[in-house]
């Protein structure tokens, strides 16, 4: 029988991008790498859990969840996160920042200082600036002041980021012209908490950190994992939870990894050039298969 495998999830390092296996086990994903995997005939996807314990009724969920997660846990997982705002007493700084995935596309969000970055490569964020540091709540208020003085969102759909990535204008001034327009706007505004300390115009680039500095333009996305499937293809880019592979004659896919976790994935043997997962492509709606 197969060995089996379940998947945590893609966590950014220094050195680069790795997959998460259940048990600890990493997979580094230089470029280059052959990622192939298949899903056995007959099996089920089945809630990851939440905050560190196991689903206990080992749920069924749809193929399509990027979470992975029965309602019950995903409530759970929710509550207890920053975004939840149910965290007002956490004692640790945080950073507002302004993050770029695109022309047009800019967020601004928050992040624990002791983070570093890492939250802006798991979001596939291109470039970036820090807009300041204080207290958690501090830190939310500037996010509100932004998103309703500014009109600057606090979510891009991953949709969105992936479509445009492999047609990024080529010089990191282009790329970080958005972001310094913005911080310009945001630090003269009004109703900064006092105990947000701002920060200057600092803008950082991800293109190279994500292979995307000679990019192969992806022609469409995995839409979900299905018993019976497989894939098979060279890593050639990563940004945020997605791997960019080249399979073959088809071109270049994004596989976004938040759809491997909850299945037992199996070792695919063989080259480079198997897609048997529904996918869709970039062009036109994004809805056909191809």
């Amino acid at each position: 029988m197969a060995h089996m495998w379940r998947c945590s999830g893609l966590r950014w390092t220094p050195d680069g991008p790795v997959l998460v296996w259940d048990g600890g086990r990493r997979s580094a994903l230089p470029w280059g790498k052959r990622v192939a995997f298949g899903v056995a005939e007959g099996s089920a996807r089945r809630c990851v859990g939440a905050r560190g314990h196991v689903c206990p009724v080992g749920a069924v969920v749809a193929g399509r969840s990027t979470g992975a997660r029965c309602e019950e846990c995903a409530w759970l997982d929710r509550a207890h996160s920053v975004a939840a705002d149910t965290m007002a007493d956490d004692p640790r700084p945080y950073r507002v920042y302004l993050a770029w995935f695109g022309p047009g596309m800019v967020k601004v969000g928050i992040t624990a200082v002791e983070r570093g970055p890492a939250r802006l490569l798991e979001q596939g964020a291109v470039c970036f600036s820090w807009l300041g540091t204080g207290p958690l709540m501090a830190a939310r208020r500037t996010e509100e002041l932004l998103r309703a003085a500014l009109q600057v969102p606090d979510r891009i759909p991953y949709a969105a980021k992936r479509a445009v990535r492999t047609a990024l204008p080529e010089t990191e001034g282009e790329r970080a012209g958005e972001v310094r327009e913005l911080h310009a706007r945001a630090v003269v505004l009004g109703g900064w908490p006092e105990s947000l300390t701002r920060a200057p115009c600092q803008p950082v680039d991800h293109v190279g950190h994500f292979g995307l500095s000679r990019p192969r333009p992806a022609i469409g996305d995995v839409v979900e994992l299905v018993p019976g499937g497989a894939v098979s293809g060279e890593l050639v880019a990563a940004a945020g939870p997605d791997l960019h592979l080249a399979v073959g004659e088809r071109g270049v896919v994004v596989l976004d990894t938040r759809l491997m976790t909850g299945w037992e994935l199996t070792p695919l043997p063989g080259e480079p050039g198997v897609l048997t997962f529904p996918a869709r492509e970039f062009r036109r709606r994004q809805d056909g298969l191809f």
